[in-house]
């Protein structure tokens, strides 16, 4: 399956590093999901694969490595399926197979909010392709939000699971109605405006916290919050991406402008 994963088309030598190097820029690499470095070489190669882009092979050297590196391979193939896989089909399958990969890194791994997160991440995507309705009736957001809470309550700084929970609970307002998403899922407004504010505090430099947002306030308020929301992906268009997956984060903002 791999072998047909089309390549990342922003290739760049600044998200190509070395142990050395990877070791030496991990804190802004991963500020804003906390994964600890690791101490095992297979799963240290499957983040240098991830950052350069080459997911197919951060998939690979992940789910070989274990433990840890299974973070990796999950991040690598949501984000492939997110932003380069174009057969929804195909999507699906990616996102299916990386949430059973989470889940059993969190019966593994119990106090790793990471397993938490990427399992949220991978519904979370899994969801938005079969539509939220669909996810809500087959039970799915009750699993997103049980594992989001799970990883900020593991994790407190940790700002995609922040960004992931306001954008949870936006689209869950957006689809039910503020009324039915408080009292049925825990869904406020003011709860996912506090949450995307966080995640922009703890992490500046994310494009994808400010396109996150961006999003949450047009499904939260509507047109009302539109120049905000504008002035919001024009901030992401403009961050310096750090590896693969931000500048395929700020492309997409830059996309969403023209």
């Amino acid at each position: 399956m791999a072998k047909k994963w089309v390549k990342f088309p922003y290739a760049d030598k600044a998200y190509v590093h070395d142990a050395a190097g990877l070791k030496k820029h991990w804190p802004r690499l991963h500020k804003g999901d906390c994964e600890p470095l690791p101490k095992d070489a297979g799963a240290l190669d499957a983040w240098a694969a991830f950052h350069a882009g080459d997911f197919a092979r951060a998939v690979d050297a992940g789910t070989a490595a274990g433990g840890s590196g299974v973070n990796a391979a999950v991040k690598a193939q949501v984000v492939y399926g997110h932003y380069l896989e174009k057969s929804d089909k195909a999507k699906l399958a990616l996102f299916e197979e990386a949430a059973a990969w989470a889940d059993a890194r969190r019966a593994e791994a119990p106090k790793d909010p990471n397993a938490y997160y990427f399992h949220a991440f991978a519904l979370g995507r899994y969801s938005q392709c079969i539509s939220v309705g669909k996810a809500l009736a087959q039970g799915l957001g009750g699993k997103i939000k049980e594992s989001l809470l799970a990883a900020m309550k593991l994790q407190p700084k940790h700002a995609d699971a922040n960004i992931a929970y306001g954008a949870y609970q936006a689209e869950v307002i957006d689809k039910v109605g503020g009324l039915v998403a408080g009292m049925t899922y825990g869904a406020k407004k003011d709860s996912a405006v506090e949450h995307f504010e966080k995640a922009i505090k703890l992490f500046p430099e994310a494009a994808i916290a400010k396109i996150e947002y961006a999003n949450g306030l047009i499904l939260l308020f509507g047109k009302s919050r539109l120049a905000e929301a504008t002035a919001l992906y024009e901030a992401a268009a403009a961050c310096r991406p750090a590896d693969a997956m931000e500048r395929l984060d700020v492309e997409r903002a830059k996309a969403e402008l023209e």
